[in-house]
Parts: structure tokens; C-alpha cells; sequence
């Protein structure tokens, strides 16, 4: 299988407040400890305690901020030592927030956020159109761009800004300024992204030339029953191309589960079964033989997508502007070459 760039972003440190008494922190007993600063809070302690409440324990809430356990603990006691009130219980199964903490989450998430989009416009003013633009797309199309003249077009037009790839078929947090601007497979649901359809991509069955020599080709889509099949993995269960397989083809055996497309690709070309792959990239590949397909009904479509805070900024708009400019060259490298669809009532 193969493994996806990602990208994982700390809150910037920001001193709204006077920080705590660490000595005092142990003194706090079942919430009956007074506040050592009532009414002065250092936010900062507010990421530990939103990250401890999404995530369930220290550890897993250590590993989202990208530092240790023990700092966890110690910053959301810190915080409850500021507030004179327990915020989370420890249990065996992890930690479960107190009344006061439940009502709390969603005062601390607006922080958050108040304070991300502070960050987020400063850090543009600062900016401008030098520096860099950090992109997130899926794995299979960075590689597709950075191999294209797309890039180098941008660069000659705007050479002080640089284009950073951030490559995951994982979805980034545009919120927390894990990137600028993405292309994603997916349109988003959260009411602070801004998206606009730049492509539509056509997916197809694949196999390798020596799977089709050993276990023949699928004729039909009904034939997808008697084979071995690749899917995604847990953390994108629940794509398309797996609820599709499910639906066709429940009887099919799972030879492997990617965390990528790129996985999928070589999964195929491993012999391991059937895969299905947006047509540009099987299209591409030698190996490879289309046995079914274009399917009509797994077509996918590309969004440009931009946090509302930063669709004006200069290095937000350039880029946009840029693949606005260049949309006919973005859909032959999204879309590929098309040709008829098959759909599943071919079966």
C-alpha cells in the first residue's frame, strides 16, 4: 500500500493572557480548588482541552497536536487550575468531559476560530503575493501537476510565490491553515469552505495483463462477483468506489485495502485483482488493461475549495485566478480522455 504526504499543523502560540502557576496545577482536588487568576485565562490551554474533548484521551489529542502526552495532561490541568472548575474525568476508557466541560466546548471552539481567522488574515497581509501557497490535493494529482507545464506557468507568472504541494487523499483542515487552497475529489459540506466544479474525472475497472491471463477478464459487471477486488481502506470507507463495489459486487473477495489512489494503482499492478481507477491514470499505464468501463455512475468531480476567510487574498486569488485562466488545461489533467460510459445496468 502506499503512504500519503501529509500535513499536520500546531496552533501558533498566542499570549492573550498571564500564564498560570504550574506549581499550582497539583494543588487542584475534584474541582474544589479556588482559581488561581479568576477571570484571566491563557487561551493557549484551550487547544489542549478542544483536542482532549474530540479526541477522547491525551494520547490520541497529543498525537492530533503533534506533541507528547504528558504536555497534554499538564496543559489541561493547567487550565482547570485557572478555572477552579474540572473540565474532564479520567475513566478507563479514556476521558469523558464534566457538565461544565460539555457546555464549555463550544465557547473554546469559537476561540478557535476567532483566533485561526486572526492568524489567517495577518498572515496574508504579511505575505502578499511572495512567499509561498501551500496546495493540497490527492496524491495522484500532484504527481500529474508537478509533471506538467501548469506549474512552471504559474511560477514564470508570479516568481515571487512559490507553490507548495501538500499531497493526502486525506482532507486538510483549510481552518487551521494546514493549506491555502485545495483541489479535492469531494465537494465540502462545511459552511466556511468556498468551492467551484473544475473537472469531471471517469473511473474504469483495471487488472494486470497476467491476473486477466490467469483468472480471465470480467465481462460484465456481473462478473465482478467471481473476482478479487482491491478497495480503499478504513479512513476512506466510506468512498464511492467502495460503496459501489459493496453494492455490485458484495461476493467479491477483498485482496487488499489502500490509503491511496496511488495504492490502488499498484495493487493492480501487483496482480492482486481487480481495482477500480480514474481512467487517466489506468489509461496511462502499460501494465494494465481496462476491462470494464468507463462506469457511468462513478464519475467524480474535482472542486477548487478556499476558506471564506482567504478567497480575497492576494495569493488565494492568484492561484484561483490562474486555474480560472488555465481551466481547459486543469480538466485534461483532472479528466483525462473520455469515452463512453458503461453503466451497471449492463450487468
Amino acid at each position: 500500500m502506499s503512504s500519503c504526504v501529509s500535513a499536520r499543523q500546531r496552533l501558533p502560540e498566542t499570549n492573550l493572557g498571564t500564564p498560570p502557576d504550574h506549581q499550582a496545577a497539583s494543588r487542584l482536588q475534584n474541582g474544589d480548588a479556588k482559581a488561581h487568576n479568576p477571570g484571566m485565562v491563557d487561551w493557549n490551554d484551550l487547544k489542549y482541552f478542544l483536542a482532549v474533548a474530540r479526541h477522547g484521551s491525551t494520547l490520541s489529542a497529543g498525537k492530533a497536536l503533534a506533541v507528547s502526552q504528558s504536555t497534554v495532561h499538564r496543559r489541561l490541568e493547567e487550565l482547570e487550575q485557572q478555572l477552579g472548575h474540572r473540565l474532564a474525568l479520567r475513566s478507563p476508557a479514556g476521558y469523558k468531559l464534566t457538565e461544565l466541560g460539555e457546555e464549555m466546548v463550544a465557547y473554546a471552539a469559537k476561540v478557535e476560530e476567532a483566533a485561526l481567522a486572526f492568524e489567517r488574515r495577518l498572515k496574508d497581509a504579511q505575505i502578499g503575493l511572495s512567499g509561498s501557497i501551500k496546495v493540497t490535493c490527492p496524491e495522484a494529482v500532484g504527481t500529474r501537476l508537478l509533471r506538467s507545464s501548469l506549474v512552471a506557468d504559474f511560477q514564470r507568472r508570479f516568481p515571487a510565490l512559490r507553490v507548495e504541494f501538500v499531497m493526502s487523499d486525506k482532507l486538510l483542515d483549510l481552518g487551521k491553515g494546514q493549506a491555502d487552497i485545495a483541489i479535492r475529489g469531494t465537494e465540502p459540506q462545511d459552511e466556511a469552505l468556498i468551492s467551484r466544479r473544475i473537472a469531471d474525472t471517469a473511473w474504469a475497472i483495471y487488472a494486470s495483463k497476467s491476473y486477466c491471463a490467469s483468472n480471465g477478464k470480467a465481462e460484465a459487471i456481473a462478473d465482478l462477483d467471481r473476482h478479487v477486488i482491491a478497495l480503499f481502506d478504513v479512513e476512506l470507507g466510506e468512498h464511492l468506489i467502495n460503496r459501489w463495489f459493496k453494492r455490485i459486487a458484495p461476493a467479491a473477495r477483498i485482496g487488499a485495502r489502500c490509503n491511496s489512489i496511488s495504492g490502488l494503482l499498484a495493487a493492480a499492478k501487483s496482480d492482486v485483482g481487480l481495482v477500480a481507477l480514474p481512467a487517466v491514470i489506468g489509461q496511462a499505464e502499460a501494465e494494465l488493461v481496462q476491462v470494464l468501463g468507463p462506469i457511468g455512475e462513478l464519475t467524480t468531480h474535482f472542486y477548487l475549495v478556499v476558506h471564506r476567510d482567504l478567497r480575497d487574498s492576494p495569493r488565494v486569488r492568484a492561484f484561483s485566478g490562474f486555474v480560472e485562466e488555465n481551466l481547459s488545461g486543469f480538466r485534461a489533467l483532472l479528466g483525462g480522455r473520455r469515452s463512453a460510459p458503461t453503466g451497471s445496468s449492463n450487468a
